[in-house]
This record gives C-alpha cells, structure tokens and sequence, in this order.
C-alpha cells in the first residue's frame, strides 16, 4: 500500500489521544518513515522520554533512553529542511537528531516558537487535533534531566487516510 495516501497519524497515549496532519508536499521522505513506522506499531509502547514545559515533547525511541530508535532507511537518513516551513508555534512536528542527517525514529512537537531550530531539523506535520492532550503532556512533571517522573506511554500510533 503507499504510505503516501494515509494523511493522518493517530496516537493513543495513556494522556489521552492526538492526530498529526502529514507534509508529504515539503518532506516526503520523512513522512514515509513516520507512517510506516506507526503503521507497523514501531511507536507502540513508546514512552515520551522527554519533556520541557514550554519548549517540547520528545518521544519515538523504543528503548525510552532517547538514545536509540532507526528509521525504515537503516539507521539514519538525511535532512529535509524546507524553506516555507518554521518552528513558528505550538503543535509542530519535527524529527529529533544528533545532528545533520542523522534522523531517526524520535521525533518532538513544540509547545511553543522555537525558531533557533529552524534549518536544523526536519518539519514534517502538525497537530490537527488534540492539542488540548499536547498541553497537558507538556505540564508533566519531570526530573532534572527533564524525564516524566510518571511513565507517559503511546499507547498505538496507527496511520489513517
């Protein structure tokens, strides 16, 4: 089936259930490992390991350390970094990485403007419904290395046309 006709990826956490609207136009690569990867229940059971009141909300990573997590290319795989698209407000979807080129499975949605990650992360959605779920998952409370000191579970992500 192409990943490409699944507009929607659904996510059921233990917080409580959000949609993300896909960019196919601006990140399609990016957008085919995010569905796929829901689409096989990669996520499921994924914890948000990371969350920054204010800045975002981090999750994607199996191992729930925010050290690992591959994508359905291998490893990693590049940037997509377009022009039209900014860190301009809460609900957007981006890749997390190490750096350039180094995507994976964990991605991060903003709570807020962060344009400083503009051109140095992929775009590649929004939330287009939800966002009361994402405001909540932000006021988490966490550690000192900004881990949930309460498990924060994906539940199933699942792609949907």
């Amino acid at each position: 089936m192409d990943s490409k006709r699944y507009k929607l990826v659904i996510f059921e956490t233990s917080m409580g259930t959000f949609e993300c609207q896909m960019y196919w136009d601006y990140a399609p690569k990016t957008c085919r490992n995010f569905v796929e990867l829901a689409r096989k229940g990669y996520y499921d059971k994924c914890k948000f390991h990371r969350i920054i009141p204010g800045f975002m909300l981090q999750t994607g990573d199996p191992t729930g350390t925010g050290r690992g997590g591959s994508s359905i290319y291998g490893p990693a795989f590049e940037d997509e970094i377009h022009s039209k698209l900014f860190h301009s407000g809460a609900g957007i979807l981006s890749m997390a990485n190490s750096g350039p080129n180094t995507n994976g499975s964990q991605f991060f949605i903003i709570l807020a403007p962060t344009m400083w990650l503009n051109g140095k992360h992929t775009i590649f959605g929004r939330i287009s419904s939800g966002m009361r779920v994402i405001e909540k998952l932000g006021l988490v409370e966490t550690d000192s290395d900004d881990r949930p000191t309460m498990d924060v579970i994906i539940r199933k992500a699942y792609p949907k046309t």
